[in-house]
């Protein structure tokens, strides 16, 4: 990975909403805040870029998309994601889930091929960091309730809203 990476934020009816992208355009980190290191402290310490400067990024046209009603706009944006190899076959299954067909956690887990490793799931959803791109907002406790999110439950209800009105 690059040492410098490009931060730009696009305003969404859910705030401010920061991408951190590396030079060649894959997104290391998002989600919906104003502050650079918010947005800079969801990658791991060893992968953090040294340098972050403002920039434009490709991500910027596929989240005013989906913020426009193109739900899939957000499919085919290229991340870059730092974990084990357990999390990186998490973050694929959450790639996977369709827009207004949320999974449980538990069905999360299944996915999974660990049905009983609940929490380890829901502990893939929160080393998430280019959210959005990577929708872990489209995991449910068992209960239909809405569980965590980073950026907050306001933030996951308006976008899970945005994708089925009749889900909440």
């Amino acid at each position: 990975m690059s040492d410098t990476a490009v931060l730009e934020f696009v305003e969404t009816p859910d705030g401010p909403f920061a991408i951190l992208a590396a030079d060649d355009g894959a997104v290391l980190s998002s989600g919906w805040t104003d502050s650079p290191e918010r947005i800079v402290e969801r990658i791991r310490p060893d992968r953090r870029p040294s340098t972050v400067r403002p920039g434009t990024t490709d991500a910027a046209a596929a989240v005013r998309a989906y913020y426009a009603g193109d739900l899939a706009a957000i499919d085919d944006v290229r991340v870059r994601q730092f974990g084990t190899p357990g999390q990186h076959a998490g973050w694929a299954v959450l790639r996977r889930i369709a827009p207004g067909a949320p999974l449980s956690y538990a069905t999360f887990a299944a996915a999974l091929g660990q049905p009983t490793a609940v929490r380890a799931a829901a502990s893939v959803c929160a080393r998430n960091a280019p959210a959005l791109f990577v929708p872990c907002h489209r995991v449910l406790r068992t209960d239909g309730s809405l569980g965590g999110f980073a950026w907050g439950l306001d933030v996951k209800r308006s976008l899970l809203d945005r994708e089925n009105p009749s889900l909440l």
